[in-house]
């Protein structure tokens, strides 16, 4: 099942199904442009994992991390499918990140490896847009990572079981293939990279693991369009713009 949120006709905050390119609650149907899509979760954190690929690595010049690196994004950084994204100015790169998002179903702390998938609801679609002028200049990435509206998400919460082990991860600009990987390329699973962010903080119930990009990343440009497409899940697309 696909679960998608999204403002009604009459301007409240639902949960419904996606199907047949259709928005269902509560026994009514509505069409896509009834309705304003919203991220798929509202959460109170956004918890990142940087280089769980190794050709992504490779090409930041970096080594293999030995633990996962974490880093974290705030509610604000949050956006929705079919935004336009103001980029910060005056940057000379930044990059976009195509990754899967992991939805979190209950609060949890202390979460074993083999139970780890018991406190997932779903997956979704990610695109992690990086600052890299700023990045690359300090230790927390505040500027470089938790800029307004540098994760959207979207545009549904897949369930478990329609996101295959080695579902492939793209992104496209102006429909240029610019990644191309699959989730079976982790260097951290999806269990172990629960089981060691719980170790160390509480998740609550709709946050979000993004859980690393894949080689390919590249500047964003003024009015592109991006498209982050995941297997399972479906396609997340938003555009840019810098003032």
């Amino acid at each position: 099942m696909k679960r998608v949120r999204f403002r009604d006709p009459a301007g409240s905050v639902r949960t419904g199904e996606w199907a047949d390119d259709e928005v269902r609650f509560g026994g009514e149907t509505y069409d896509f442009d009834e309705v304003e899509l919203l991220a798929p979760t509202d959460p109170t954190k956004i918890v990142c994992v940087g280089l769980n690929y190794a050709d992504h690595a490779a090409e930041r010049n970096k080594d293999v991390p030995d633990r996962p690196l974490l880093f974290l994004k705030p509610p604000n950084a949050v956006a929705s499918h079919g935004d336009t994204v103001t980029l910060p100015a005056g940057k000379e790169r930044i990059d976009h990140e195509a990754e899967l998002g992991i939805v979190i179903g209950e609060q949890c702390r202390n979460v074993a490896e083999e139970d780890a998938m018991d406190v997932v609801a779903g997956f979704t679609c990610a695109d992690d847009i990086s600052n890299r002028d700023d990045q690359d200049r300090e230790q927390n990435w505040v500027r470089g990572k938790a800029f307004d509206n540098s994760c959207p998400l979207g545009p549904v919460m897949a369930t478990p079981d329609e996101v295959p082990d080695d579902a492939a991860v793209r992104l496209r600009v102006n429909g240029e293939l610019r990644q191309e990987s699959s989730r079976d390329q982790f260097i951290f699973s999806v269990p172990e990279l629960i089981a060691e962010i719980t170790t160390y903080l509480t998740l609550e119930v709709g946050d979000v693991i993004i859980t690393g990009t894949p080689a390919g990343v590249a500047p964003l440009e003024d009015g592109d369009d991006v498209e982050v497409e995941i297997e399972g899940i479906g396609t997340l697309s938003h555009d840019v713009r810098i003032p």
